[in-house]
Parts: C-alpha cells; structure tokens; sequence
C-alpha cells in the first residue's frame, strides 16, 4: 500500500525547524529534478520558521503552498541526508570574534592578534610613508 504525506506534516519532523524554509525548497528542487513525485495541493501552510525583520525585533510567517507526496525508501533517504545537512551549522559567514567565541575555542585568539599586529603594523608603516612624502614635498 502506498503512503503519502503532506509536506506540512514533514517539515515539522525537521531537526531545526528555522531551516524550514530552505528544506521546502530543496524539497521543490528535488521534485523538479524527478528525485520522487509531488503533487500541489489547493491548500496553503505556514513555515514554522520566524523571519525576522531588518531593523527591527518584529517576527513574522510566512505561507506557502501544500504538496503532497509518496513516502518511498527513496524519499527517506533523501529527507534523512537532507535533515541532516540542514541540522548542521549553517554555511553562512564566518564565526563573529567574541569573549565568547574565542573562550569556546570557535575563533583562534592567536590568530587574531597576529592579524591585528599585521594589521597595525601596516597602518604605522602608511603613516610613516605618508609624512616623509609630505616632508619631502614641503622642502621645495
């Protein structure tokens, strides 16, 4: 006998629900490619994500269409990989310096702070070069 579920029901079995969204689009993506069959329904759901707005505090939702589809080894694999994949921490930029960060050894304090005597070494050495071609300059 064959399954099938709404996508709604399989996005709230998702390890980190804030990555709703990007699993609901993978999911299309893997439908438009053949990976298994979906079918749009007249229905629509809300992400279980919270989208926050630039600026302010304010959250919000937001809907998209419900689909539904057979559950195949084939689509349980692929939501295993996938859930897995989104669980994990985000790809996104890197870490921000933080007293935090650094004592939780996410960020290398070392290498920060040969960064910043590169950094001001650097500085020194434009403002050094800076005021003798200006010396050089007023002498005419």
């Amino acid at each position: 006998m064959t399954t099938y579920k709404k996508l709604s029901e399989q996005v709230h079995e998702l390890s980190n629900a804030q990555r709703s969204d990007t699993f609901v689009r993978m999911f299309r993506d893997a439908v438009r490619d053949g990976k298994f069959e979906a079918a749009y329904l007249p229905e629509r759901f809300t992400l279980p994500k919270q989208f926050t707005r630039r600026g302010s505090d304010e959250t919000y939702q937001r809907d998209t269409k419900e689909m539904l589809f057979e559950v195949t080894p084939k689509f349980e694999k692929w939501f295993d990989e996938t859930n897995r994949e989104l669980a994990a921490a985000r790809k996104g930029g890197a870490i921000k310096p933080s007293v935090e960060a650094i004592e939780a050894g996410l960020v290398d304090f070392k290498q920060m702070a040969a960064e910043t005597r590169q950094k001001m070494q650097a500085s020194y050495e434009k403002g050094q070069a800076l005021g003798k071609s200006r010396a050089k300059g007023k002498r005419k």
